[in-house]
């Protein structure tokens, strides 16, 4: 997986700390708690900074393989997880990407399945694999077709 994800998450985090920490500093600031502001000025500073070397333990934490009739996912910094998708069980595969992914040039690959609810993506990939692994999982899921 490529750098840009790590960034992509560190931008994200960075700008949700961003707004949270000034707007809570800013309502704590009106209600004339000056002190209480500069404490959670703090607190959100060290949430930002801890969130900014998690990014990296999440890029390196995505990961995927195509096996004969599956793909894998397996993601999760705290909490390891591995998710097998049969190919037959594929109804929608799609490219998607926000602005920011556009500017960093990743893209998020989205597997839609029938029976499942989960969100199963295969994040921070280059657009080109991304849509190279598009039309593979999608060539794939029409010749496994369980004929539903």
């Amino acid at each position: 997986m490529p750098k840009a994800l790590a960034w992509y998450r560190r931008l994200v985090t960075g700008a949700a700390c961003l707004a949270v920490g000034a707007g809570g500093a800013l309502l704590l600031l009106l209600w004339d708690l000056p002190l209480l502001a500069g404490v959670w000025a703090g607190l959100v500073l060290a949430a930002a900074v801890v969130l900014w070397f998690l990014a990296g333990g999440f890029q390196r934490s995505w990961g995927y393989a195509e096996a004969p009739a599956e793909l894998y996912l397996t993601y999760g910094v705290l909490v390891r997880q591995l998710v097998v998708v049969p190919y037959g069980r594929m109804q929608v595969v799609d490219v998607t990407a926000d602005l920011l992914e556009q500017a960093l040039g990743i893209a998020t690959v989205r597997v839609r399945t029938a029976a499942s609810t989960a969100d199963t993506r295969v994040v921070g990939l280059p657009l080109a694999d991304a849509v190279q692994l598009r039309d593979r999982l999608a060539a794939r899921s029409e010749s496994f077709s369980t004929g539903l």
